[in-house]
């Protein structure tokens, strides 16, 4: 497949990159700093915060698909999944590639967004714990980042494209094992943890699952 990857230099991002490219396909890595990505790819450089539309265009046009790994590493920088995301879609409408799939998080699907005011209170995969414990610790020490991706997610809903969100919980640099468990539209039971890689995976995978677009998917280890 011929894939465009966003924020290819991060945690996900470069796991997407390394696995796409050992699978064969031909890819496209969109990233702010080119020196810190290398191999047989099309390399395209741009800042998603002020991205030059007609570069963005370039950057996706004639692909299958576009893969993003993009997301807040600091507070400070908590609005750029929804800004790129909104970048990526316009660039995307422009040239007519209609499958995205992104990573977004775990607790998602309770945070309040413009698009859906009144989330439910609890996630149906989660437990006793995560609902009155654990779940209320993270959101309220990542409230920002979260409700940036829940405005991302507010943005792909919108879109009319075939996209598909990856929520996991917390994430570790394990290797690969390809035997993640996933749920639709809720977090996986008992699902503490995953690795990068195998987030990565499953995003490579639904990309041949038309079933999977316009749903989000939890994830776990």
């Amino acid at each position: 497949m011929k894939l465009t990857i966003f924020a290819a230099t991060g945690g996900i991002g470069r796991q997407i990159l390394d696995q796409a490219v050992g699978a064969g396909h031909d890819v496209t890595a969109v990233v702010r700093n080119p020196d810190k990505v290398s191999g047989p790819i099309r390399i395209v450089t741009a800042d998603l915060a002020s991205a030059d539309p007609a570069t963005l265009q370039s950057a996706i046009g004639g692909a299958d698909a576009v893969l993003s790994g993009l997301g807040a590493r600091s507070k400070s920088e908590a609005g750029v999944a929804w800004q790129g995301t909104r970048a990526m879609v316009q660039a995307m409408r422009a040239t007519d590639v209609r499958r995205i799939v992104v990573v977004s998080a775990a607790p998602i699907g309770t945070v309040p967004s413009p698009g859906i005011p009144n989330p439910p209170k609890h996630d149906p995969g989660d437990g006793f714990l995560m609902r009155q414990v654990f779940g209320r610790l993270v959101k309220a020490a990542l409230r920002d980042h979260y409700a940036d991706l829940a405005r991302m997610e507010d943005i792909l809903r919108e879109s009319t494209l075939d996209w598909t969100v990856i929520r996991p919980p917390k994430l570790t640099d394990k290797a690969l094992t390809g035997t993640y468990r996933t749920a639709y539209e809720q977090n996986v039971r008992g699902g503490w943890s995953v690795s990068r890689a195998d987030v990565a995976h499953c995003m490579l995978d639904v990309l041949e699952r038309p079933e999977t677009a316009g749903r989000a998917i939890g994830i776990a280890g």
